[in-house]
């Protein structure tokens, strides 16, 4: 006979563990189904948390050399590429051994394996002991999303999509990186810091597309410092594999040149949602054009009982997204009036320096033909950035000009991710320009730009004279 469970949640990335760990404190009884030993999914094996740490690693060895401009010398860092491997692989696992604890505790079913729908009410499971059945009230889907693959391009282990770059397994001398997106340049500014040269191809006319272009613009700016080259609006046509590398030839205007050596490629060209072989045509769920779960705002798929968050159920395919979303799934199941309707879901790219961004954009108040008033506050006028020599960066605050609401968001400099919360919750909290410019920031701190932007709206920032209109 098959087992029963309250509720089966089926992939266990950020979402997939908040939702069953928030079940469980409910009083379900709860099974959790994953391929991995342990819960963290993609984001705590193979994405946020093994980037991060290499870009931390990154950020060390950009501070040292960054030093030499305020009189400090270290000479050249030495990286042991192999302790750095092995720190990565320390980070990723004591979280996810943490989490394998965490749902013990909560008395969670951890069943390692690959389930996929017999029925509405049943589930199929190919697992580490074979195949065995699970029956359930209600499911939530949360199997994530992958890479995008090139099926053109040849095989060749010198190819890797992001999970292959994140492995480490050499600094190649000559890089080439396909996708001038998020994932893209954070894995660019991690090669070049431990030596690799190189080269960004992004077939759109700007790096990051669809991120306003003023935040853009200085990260664009060290990113063409620290490579060899950036190509926008190109594309790549062809790749032959040779015995020393991978010759590749590019289409596209204004390029150096139309063909290169590379020893490696990092193909990130972005991602899809993962639904094959769910098994889902055996249930009422019903999947869109583009590959994601139809979801209603409680995550309640077209199969009442079914629920799908994170990157299978929509964009933005972001982890605390799928967390929020998890959660709103189990207190829908539970009886309770929810929905998942947030104001501002919080961007942040990790590079050097940052960008971080949230609430409506400049790019959409466009679209929409809104009009907003944008408040910048120049890091080149914080004392603390100051300190730091790193004035390159801003804040920006956008601002309905009838009410004072904050609407949106956009900080670039170091420390944006860290930053952006504040304006997260101003957003949703309804706040006004007045709420931020009188809140008392401690100084000197770069949190204070968000205040001094408030400020630059109103008319009355100390640090920059732009009178209200």
């Amino acid at each position: 006979m098959s087992e029963k469970v309250q509720v089966a949640v089926i992939g266990g990335g950020p979402g997939g563990y908040a939702a069953a760990f928030l079940a469980a404190d409910l009083g379900f009884e709860v099974a959790l189904i994953e391929k991995r030993k342990n819960p963290g999914g993609v984001c705590l094996y193979e994405g946020c948390i093994p980037s991060k740490a290499l870009l931390h690693a990154a950020h060390a060895l950009s501070e040292a050399r960054h030093a030499e401009k305020i009189g400090i010398s270290f000479g050249e860092p030495r990286v042991d590429l192999n302790r750095l491997r092995d720190w990565k692989n320390e980070v990723v696992e004591k979280l996810t051994g943490g989490l394998g604890q965490l749902a013990k505790a909560r008395k969670v079913r951890f069943i390692q394996g690959r389930a996929s729908f017999v029925s509405a009410h049943a589930l199929k499971i190919s697992g580490t002991d074979g195949e065995s059945s699970l029956e359930f009230e209600h499911a939530i889907i949360a199997t994530g999303s992958e890479p995008v693959r090139f099926s053109h391009f040849p095989e060749s282990d010198r190819i890797m999509d992001s999970t292959g770059a994140l492995e480490l397994r050499d600094v190649p001398e000559r890089l080439l990186v396909l996708g001038g997106g998020y994932i893209g340049l954070e894995m660019c500014t991690v090669y070049a810091a431990l030596g690799s040269k190189v080269t960004v191809c992004e077939m759109a006319d700007a790096l990051l597309p669809g991120t306003d272009e003023d935040l853009v613009r200085p990260l664009a700016e060290k990113i063409r410092s620290i490579c060899e080259d950036v190509m926008l609006g190109a594309k790549v046509t062809d790749v032959q594999v040779e015995s020393d590398g991978l010759r590749v030839r590019f289409d596209g205007l204004n390029l150096k040149t139309p063909e290169a050596k590379f020893d490696r490629i990092l193909v990130s060209a972005g991602r899809r949602p993962i639904t094959d072989g769910l098994g889902l045509e055996n249930t009422a769920v019903r999947v869109t054009d583009r590959g994601f779960i139809k979801v209603d705002e409680q995550r309640r798929t077209s199969e009442k009982n079914i629920y799908a968050i994170g990157d299978v159920a929509g964009q933005p395919m972001l982890a605390h997204k799928a967390s929020h979303e998890g959660r709103t799934a189990v207190e829908a199941l539970a009886g309770k009036k929810v929905a998942f309707e947030p104001y501002a879901i919080p961007a942040v790219v990790f590079t050097d320096p940052e960008i971080a961004y949230c609430g409506l954009t400049e790019r959409q108040a466009k679209e929409q033909g809104r009009t907003v008033s944008v408040a910048r506050f120049p890091w080149a006028a914080s004392g603390r950035t100051l300190t730091l020599a790193r004035t390159e960066g801003f804040t920006k605050l956008l601002i309905d000009p009838e009410t004072n609401r904050v609407l949106g968001a956009g900080i670039v400099g170091p420390g944006a991710g860290e930053l952006i919360a504040e304006c997260v919750l101003a957003i949703e909290m309804g706040a006004v320009a007045e709420d931020l410019a009188l809140t008392i920031h401690p100084h000197p701190t770069l949190s204070e730009t968000i205040m001094e932007s408030a400020e630059v709206f109103l008319g009355h920032s100390t640090h920059v004279y732009r009178p209200k209109k």
